[in-house]
């Protein structure tokens, strides 16, 4: 399985249009080989490299900015500035929505994970990314990562 965008290369730059210096919009993805017996696909986005004085103030030790789950398992393309047929979950600022990079500090990596399920999972829109996780265990087919990195312009 593979997530790709055509705005950035694996480990490239995001551009400022998809950041909160610019229209805050998520990218566009492209989805492949996804497995045949997959039932459900979840998309989640996180930054790892918060500041400590990030991680202490929201006892968090990374920042979600995306998450989908139960999406359609023929999902070829996530258009930009859209969310996938699915279910929001919550990102750490506490919306069920897209949230653009914006690192307060430095360059930081910006995680697109996609996993394929062979379930489709009964949890409610706006659930943590961590309800997510634990209700993904053992259901995992596949793993597909894009990373991309932003640094805000001083």
């Amino acid at each position: 399985m593979q997530l790709t965008s055509s705005a950035f290369a694996s480990n490239g730059n995001i551009p400022a249009k998809y950041t909160c210096d610019g229209e805050n919009t998520s990218p566009p993805l492209q989805i492949t080989s996804v497995p045949t017996a997959a039932k459900s696909l979840v998309l989640i986005m996180d930054d790892p490299d918060i500041p400590d004085m990030v991680k202490k103030r929201y006892t968090i030790a990374v920042w979600d900015h995306w998450m989908v789950f139960n999406i359609p398992p023929t999902t070829k393309n996530i258009p930009e500035g859209k969310n996938p047929a699915g279910i929001l979950g919550k990102n750490t600022g506490g919306k069920n929505a897209y949230a653009g990079p914006c690192p307060p500090d430095r360059e930081h990596r910006y995680f697109f994970r996609l996993y394929a399920l062979d379930t489709t999972l009964t949890l409610p829109e706006g659930v943590a990314k961590a309800e997510v996780e634990k209700a993904m265990e053992k259901h995992i087919l596949a793993k597909a990562e894009l990373v991309g990195r932003y640094e805000r312009r001083k």
